[in-house]
C-alpha cells in the first residue's frame, strides 16, 4: 500500500509543473509526512486548463451510507479498479494526479523490526501518483471531495521493501490519465505498469515519520549508515 507520501515544493512551483490554475479552498504549505485522512492537493482536468485543488485522502463512493468508508479506500489496486463497485465510475472519468516528490514505505527485517524508508526519484524531484477522486453529498448539502492512489506489483527495488508500489506517472502520460474522454482500457493500464527501478532510489529515515503528526523537514533526513 501507499500510506505515507512528501510533497515539499512550494505552491508556485505546482502551478507552473501542471499549468494549473489555483482552485485552493485553503492554504497550502508544504508536507513532509502526509498521512491518510487528510487534505492533499490534487491536479484535475478543468474546462480550459488542468485546476489544483484539495481532496482529502481516503475515497468515499456517492452511493456510500457513511464516509467512514473512505477511511479504509486510501489505495486502489490497478489491477481489480475496472472491476470493483468503488472504484469503476472513477477510473472511467475522474482520474486525478496526486503530486508527490517521495513516498514512505517500511521495510520488514530479518529481525522482525520494520524500518521506515523513503522513495524518491533518482536525483530527487517532483512525480505524480495516479489518483481517483469522487464527490459524496453530505446530507446537509455540502459536497465533500475524496481521493485514492492508485497501487501496482513492485519493481526491483521495491521488491526488496514491499509487495506494492504506487502508480507513478510519466509526465508525457498525465494529459492522458486526465482526459475524461478517453476511456481505453488497454492504453490506460499501460500506464499503470510498475515505474522502472533504475530510476528511483530508497533511503532509510527517522521513526518519527510513524507518527503523522510529526511533519517536518526532520522527517526526510537520511538515516547515516
Amino acid at each position: 500500500m501507499c500510506g505515507r507520501y512528501t510533497i515539499t515544493i512550494a505552491l508556485e512551483e505546482l502551478l507552473a509543473r501542471y499549468e494549473a490554475e489555483n482552485a485552493l479552498a485553503s492554504g497550502y504549505e508544504p508536507r513532509y509526512n502526509v498521512a491518510p485522512g487528510q487534505l492533499v492537493p490534487a491536479v484535475i482536468a478543468g474546462a480550459q486548463r488542468n485546476r489544483l485543488g484539495m481532496l482529502k485522502w481516503g475515497l468515499v463512493p456517492p452511493w456510500a451510507d457513511d464516509p467512514k468508508i473512505g477511511n479504509r479506500m486510501i489505495n486502489a489496486r490497478a489491477e481489480t479498479i475496472a472491476l470493483r463497485p468503488a472504484y469503476r465510475d472513477a477510473y472511467r472519468s475522474r482520474r486525478c494526479l496526486i503530486p508527490a516528490d517521495g513516498f514512505y514505505e517500511w521495510q520488514k527485517l530479518d529481525n522482525g523490526k520494520k524500518r521506515p524508508m523513503r522513495i524518491t526519484l533518482r536525483g530527487g524531484g517532483l512525480f505524480s501518483l495516479a489518483g481517483l477522486y469522487e464527490t459524496w453529498t453530505v446530507p446537509d448539502g455540502s459536497k465533500l471531495h475524496t481521493c485514492a492512489v492508485l497501487t501496482t506489483k513492485p519493481n526491483r527495488l521495491m521488491a526488496d521493501i514491499h509487495d506494492r508500489m504506487p502508480v507513478i506517472l510519466r509526465p508525457e502520460d498525465e494529459a492522458l490519465w486526465l482526459n475524461r474522454r478517453v476511456w481505453d482500457a488497454s492504453r490506460l493500464e499501460q500506464l499503470m505498469m510498475p515505474y522502472p527501478a533504475e530510476e528511483m532510489e530508497a533511503y532509510e529515515v527517522g521513526q518519527a515519520v510513524g507518527h503523522a503528526a510529526n511533519d517536518s523537514p526532520a522527517c526526510i533526513e537520511r538515516i547515516a549508515k
